[in-house]
């Protein structure tokens, strides 16, 4: 009965600290809307809402979650996760106004590229909730030594939309590793419930 207690004591504490240290990371819940409705803050509060879906989707995802994939000719689950983080890139990049860089992955763990994505989403949103003039924040690719540039509005349904059509491929992936995410994060209120 005592080893029951304190295995019961020691369980609470591992998931009170793992819920503290989640707490630290962006988009645990969606930031309080803003007041004003302008181009940036519409922006800025999709991003949240990825941020937020990708928070859930990728919270507790073991080894057999990152190397599932439905079949033999798809993407497992990681490479979902890097595709995203590859995504958030061009995000913060065009929010930066920098060129398009790609982004090293190698010797990163799955815990790092998950907190580099939410850090790197959250600091793109913070940028456009500003902005008042989103024509500056244009999307710049280097690819082998040619630029190519596009407007704004690639950003809305390229990289912001894919990002969160694959975060919904994860929740749909874990679902189908037995690992389902937590129903109590709601998407539509950028809540956790109890």
């Amino acid at each position: 009965m005592k080893a029951k207690i304190t295995l019961v004591i020691i369980s609470i504490f591992m998931l009170n600290t793992v819920a503290s240290q989640n707490e630290k990371l962006p988009y645990y819940e969606i930031p309080e809307a803003s007041d004003n409705y302008t181009a940036g803050t519409v922006v800025a509060r999709m991003i949240d809402g990825l941020g937020f879906r990708y928070y859930w989707a990728t919270e507790g995802l073991r080894d057999e979650d990152l190397a599932f994939k439905p079949s033999e000719d798809s993407r497992t689950t990681g490479q979902t996760v890097d595709h995203i983080l590859g995504l958030t890139n061009v995000i913060l990049n065009s929010a930066l106004k920098k060129g398009g860089e790609a982004l090293s992955t190698e010797g990163m763990t799955f815990a790092e590229k998950r907190a580099l994505t939410l850090n790197m989403l959250k600091q793109a949103a913070d940028v456009f909730r500003v902005a008042e003039d989103l024509s500056q924040f244009k999307i710049v690719f280097n690819r082998g030594g040619k630029t190519s540039e596009y407007p704004f509005w690639n950003q809305i349904n390229g990289p912001i939309a894919d990002a969160i059509w694959h975060t919904g491929q994860i929740i749909t992936h874990r679902r189908t590793s037995g690992n389902p995410y937590n129903s109590k994060a709601s998407v539509f209120t950028g809540k956790v419930g109890n």
